[in-house]
């Protein structure tokens, strides 16, 4: 169902005007890795799936979307699994860090601009990486936000930044802000770059 829906998302995108991924060489080929991608709404998550085709990318999404049985399953076709955002503990963080030491790709859309939810998905996407011992990607997306603009002409843009090496060791309070602080950073660079 996933290669179904994102083959098909990509058609469409490519159909309706320009659809373009930069930096792809930045994706490691031989690993799993964790991406941290701005977020404007629903196309973005679609438009990142797109990107990275033939590869898929398991997506964290926020519980309360696997409330209704049919969504929940829909849902878990398409790679996505639940996440407490407002009590997040060590159970959070166990299925995406097994993913990622498999060899999956997993997928986290902080704000790209700071909210409430903005830093702690961001030590979210740290914390996953340095246990998984993978690095991150940061990756921004540019373009229509809701039904109504996808219509429009504006060009889906996603960038991909150089992925982010965890260093070995503990990764203490002040490592985990140092990295999540870069991260912030990268993204918001590709961003001022795709302005």
């Amino acid at each position: 169902m996933y290669n179904i829906a994102t083959h098909t998302c990509k058609f469409l995108l490519k159909r309706r005007g320009k659809f373009q991924v930069r930096n792809r060489e930045y994706l490691a080929a031989d690993t799993g890795f964790v991406i941290a991608c701005s977020h404007k709404g629903w196309v973005d998550v679609v438009a990142l799936g797109a990107a990275i085709l033939p590869h898929q990318i398991h997506f964290m999404a926020k519980k309360e979307l696997f409330n209704h049985i049919l969504t929940s399953n829909v849902l878990k076709k398409l790679n996505a699994f639940p996440v407490d955002r407002n009590n997040p503990g060590p159970s959070s963080i166990k299925t995406p860090i097994k993913l990622a030491k498999e060899g999956h790709i997993v997928g986290i859309f902080p704000s790209g601009t700071r909210t409430e939810e903005d830093v702690p998905l961001k030590r979210g996407a740290v914390t996953i990486a340095s246990m998984a011992k993978v690095p991150i990607v940061p990756a921004v997306y540019k373009g229509p936000a809701n039904v109504k603009e996808i219509f429009s002409k504006e060009p889906v843009v996603i960038c991909f930044g150089k992925p982010i090496y965890l260093a070995e060791g503990k990764l203490t309070k002040d490592r985990l802000a140092d990295v999540s602080n870069h991260l912030t950073a990268s993204i918001r660079a590709l961003e001022e770059t795709e302005t």
